[in-house]
């Protein structure tokens, strides 16, 4: 029996030099420390301009920069958010909003985070591995109103969409 390198005949996941342990990966999938940038021109060029004022694209607003893998493929995602904080100090969650511009569906990258929530955050000229979940219920109800503070057109997102947009709350890994 010939053995194909990049689908073992073992069942067993291959080992990824990166995420020796992720149990999310698909048995064969694609493994790299490149992040491909959104696909959407918007953020693509946003993601640029990022890049350009070292994290400062939009004056008066916090953007980041996050970093999924793949649910599908295993490869590294990366799209521009805005986002607010929660607390205060290293410890202070960043508020992540799937709106998805009012969209039907989650975005790509709330789907991916589901799938593994380990991530990496650039927030200005820093990056850093993080953790992401869900907001409970009671927590989105406190935040939502921080959240449309901050951009008022997630009020008009969410009054477009029967869904239910999820808040998102990224905290470093490790908790520091």
């Amino acid at each position: 029996m010939t053995v194909d390198p990049i689908r073992p005949a073992d069942p067993i996941r291959p080992v990824d030099p990166i995420r020796p342990a992720d149990p999310i990966r698909p048995v064969g999938a694609a493994t790299t420390t490149t992040a491909t940038d959104s696909p959407n021109p918007w953020v693509a060029e946003h993601i640029r301009r990022f890049e350009e004022t070292a994290g400062q694209p939009r004056p008066g607003i916090s953007d980041l920069l996050l970093t999924t893998r793949g649910r599908r493929s295993g490869l590294l995602r990366r799209t521009a958010l805005a986002y607010v904080r929660d607390g205060d100090g290293d410890g202070a969650a960043y508020v992540l909003t799937a709106s998805n511009a009012g969209a039907e569906r989650h975005p790509a990258w709330y789907l991916n985070l589901e799938a593994d929530p380990a991530v990496t955050l650039q927030v200005g000229a820093g990056t850093f591995a993080a953790t992401a979940r869900r907001a409970t219920p009671a927590e989105a109800e406190r935040l939502w109103p921080v959240v449309v503070a901050a951009m008022p057109s997630y009020a008009a997102y969410r009054a477009a969409t029967d869904r239910e947009i999820p808040l998102v709350l990224v905290t470093r890994a490790g908790g520091a």
